[in-house]
């Protein structure tokens, strides 16, 4: 039975999601707020609700802050990998000489954020823990650079889509903003629901293997947790919306570590990240070096492709999660 409402989950989220990623790109087209930045918040905040109820659940219900802190680190490093999903997926022109280089801003952006994230986490294994309260001092300092983030990503967006947008025709003329508004929040409900009840499936079968609570959180139910972000990732893909679905991923990331912030303050126990376990710190450094590789692949922009199938850059993203993997499983506390 759990495999089926496995499956179940699995379905829903795929049908919502190719429908998300249609109305994302139509929403873009009318409102003339451009790709980036529909990915950005819209899909990046939906598809990211899973890890927000995870995460919630976890610190106040379950009383389980590895697992919360594991899924949304987890998340970061696995929806830097859907990268190489899309790299394999995308044909002719490689990938990263193709994308948007605003991506690189927030990348950067990306790179603060988990950083901060990292930082606290060693910090407070040795002993010092800044806080207000029982919230950490870095939730506080995240929510002010989350909020820089936006506004300089929708400053720079709006202003390199303006010339396209003078000359660019109406792709949707059949159908009108607030019908795709109506629209894309019943897809959007559907994946959130079904996101909502995977989580807790991807438990029940974790249980059953006696592995090490960061590392369940930071391997299956991040990727559990993850399943929207591929699925509306590649319908964007599928739909030639590039730049929309590598800014949902690296939106989706901006989004998880707010989310921490979030499991914070519900986490009366004290600060979040010093309740956890310091190996957190390394998916943390993790997704900091895939971010890194992104950047360096959307600057250089290289044409090759190893045998033909995904650049140097999707290799070494592979690496790294993969060796991220193994130090959890393996020293995981």
């Amino acid at each position: 039975m759990i495999w089926i409402q496995f499956l179940v989950c699995l379905a829903l989220i795929a049908y919502a999601g190719i429908k998300l990623a249609h109305y994302g790109d139509a929403i873009a087209d009318k409102t003339g707020l451009g790709g980036t930045w529909i990915g950005l918040i819209l899909l990046a905040s939906v598809t990211s609700l899973p890890e927000l109820v995870t995460g919630v659940s976890s610190v106040t219900i379950a009383g389980v802050p590895e697992i919360a802190v594991g899924d949304v680190l987890g998340s970061c490093v696995f929806n830097l990998l859907i990268i190489v999903v899309l790299d394999f997926l995308y044909r002719g022109a490689s990938l990263y000489s193709t994308a948007s280089q605003g991506h690189i801003l927030s990348a950067g952006f990306g790179v603060m954020l988990i950083g901060l994230t990292g930082f606290t986490i060693l910090l407070s294994s040795s002993g010092f823990i800044p806080a207000i309260g029982h919230v950490g001092v870095s939730s506080v300092v995240i929510v002010g650079l989350y909020a820089v983030a936006m506004s300089t990503v929708f400053r720079y967006e709006q202003n390199q889509v303006q010339a396209f947008l003078d000359a660019e025709s109406d792709r949707y003329p059949g159908v009108t903003l607030g019908q795709l508004a109506w629209r894309y929040t019943l897809a959007a409900l559907v994946v959130v629901t079904a996101g909502t009840w995977l989580p807790f499936v991807g438990r029940d079968l974790a249980e059953l293997m006696g592995w090490y609570e960061s590392f369940v959180g930071t391997l299956l139910v991040a990727f559990v947790t993850s399943v929207p972000e591929l699925v509306v990732t590649i319908a964007a893909l599928r739909l030639g919306a590039l730049d929309m679905a590598i800014a949902n991923l690296l939106g989706s990331n901006l989004f998880n570590i707010l989310i921490l912030t979030v499991d914070d303050a519900l986490y009366t126990a004290g600060p979040l990240l010093a309740q956890v376990s310091p190996s957190h710190a390394v998916s943390a450094l993790s997704a900091i070096m895939m971010t890194g590789v992104a950047i360096v692949a959307l600057l250089y922009r290289s044409q090759k492709r190893v045998l033909k199938t995904v650049g140097w850059a999707s290799i070494f993203l592979v690496t790294v999660y993969l060796v991220n993997a193994y130090i959890l499983y393996t020293y995981g506390g």
